[in-house]
């Protein structure tokens, strides 16, 4: 059976490790299409090797050196609205949607009007539109499957019963560089130490994210949304090896975990090849070398991101926008110098509480959010 990918994000860490899958898979699995906000000699790179249909870039001062450097079969689309033209334009059966940030939204509810394939690694589709994008899903037919390592161990589990018998699900977290910190000491972070992830290897932002564990906060949502969960029935659990994902515990109380090596070839992989299950390159993990699995909760204290998470998943409406977009104003303040560590957390807070809600907003109140939220960070500086 064939399966054609598009892969929105190629040039970061998820992307690569996509293209790197569709590789071992062989011919049944091949690439449609690849873009990218701004990495254009990369895009151009891949392009060459793979030779996809067409390519999109999202800035447009980019596209003509792209255009030069890529096949002559291949097209090239560019500017604000080159992703959802690159969904909407070029046949597929899968999107693997690594982009990161809200940029990639209208192309991800895009690919799912269509009814194709979701192989979801960006959480910020379903943190700002979770109820919008399920509910076309369900309308088009389109199949969600999760990327994130601890929503595919969750979606993995949960094939152990049925979903009205789910009690609880468990997602864990590394504790990312800042674990075992002080309030003090990591007022005092650097970029470079927040950068230092200790298991696993991502992209600046996403690492970032996991050292305040914003990450996690933004995974509770995308799971109160993609398994149609109550708040309360999520939980958050350090575990410092990163090798249990998810666990999924059943009205009778028996608990199923998923685990697996930190590498996000296998999740990657199982979105795209889903439901069969083929070699992958990942190494398997071997338990014996572990020895023991720790886990322990989030201190409150230290982390304050993980309780909104839960006010955000309980809110809805515009709250998940406006969380997303103050968190990536915030952290991209951090990576310029401009404001400590633990005022990535506060920013994201204080904007949140100043949002007006709105309990059923459409696409475009989404967009407004985000827009609003980002001048509002910039605005709390100068306050």
């Amino acid at each position: 059976m064939q399966n054609r990918v598009i892969i929105l994000g190629s040039t970061g860490s998820i992307g690569r490790a996509g293209l790197e899958v569709i590789g071992g898979l062989g011919p049944e699995c091949s690439v449609a299409g690849l873009a990218a906000r701004s990495s254009w000699k990369a895009l151009a790179e891949q392009a060459r090797y793979w030779k996809p249909a067409a390519v999109a870039i999202a800035e447009d001062r980019h596209a003509g050196d792209l255009r030069a450097a890529v096949p002559p079969q291949t097209r090239v689309l560019s500017g604000a609205e080159a992703l959802a033209e690159l969904v909407d334009t070029v046949e597929c059966e899968c999107v693997l949607a690594a982009v990161v940030g809200s940029a990639g939204l209208p192309a991800i509810l895009r690919t799912v009007e269509l009814g194709r394939r979701l192989a979801l690694a960006n959480k910020e589709a379903l943190v700002a539109a979770g109820p919008i994008l399920m509910n076309l899903a369900r309308r088009s037919g389109a199949e969600v499957i999760p990327v994130d390592s601890e929503h595919s161990g969750a979606f993995q589990a949960m094939l152990a019963g049925h979903r009205r018998e789910i009690r609880k699900v468990c997602l864990t977290a590394s504790g990312g560089p800042f674990r075992t910190w002080s309030a003090e000491r990591m007022a005092g972070a650097t970029l470079e130490q927040a950068l230092s992830h200790p298991t696993w290897n991502m992209g600046p932002k996403i690492t970032i994210d996991s050292a305040t564990m914003i990450n996690k906060a933004l995974e509770i949502i995308e799971a109160r949304w993609l398994f149609g969960l109550d708040p309360e029935a999520i939980e958050v659990l350090i575990h410092p090896e990163s090798v249990v994902h998810a666990l999924v515990e059943f009205a009778d109380g028996s608990i199923i975990a998923q685990m697996g090596t930190p590498d996000m070839r296998t999740p990657i992989q199982y979105a795209l090849t889903y439901p069969r299950r083929v070699t992958c390159p990942s190494p398997p993990l071997d338990l014996r070398e572990l020895g023991r699995l720790n886990f322990e909760p989030p201190d409150p204290e230290r982390f304050p991101a993980v309780r909104l998470g839960y006010e955000v998943a309980r809110a809805g409406g515009l709250a998940g926008a406006v969380f997303n977009a103050a968190n990536e104003a915030a952290v991209r303040l951090f990576r310029n110098g401009e404001i400590r560590f633990p005022e990535i957390v506060e920013l994201t807070a204080l904007t949140l509480a100043r949002h007006e809600p709105n309990p059923q907003p459409i696409i475009d109140d989404l967009l407004a959010a985000d827009r609003w939220a980002r001048n509002e960070v910039a605005r709390c500086l100068t306050c």
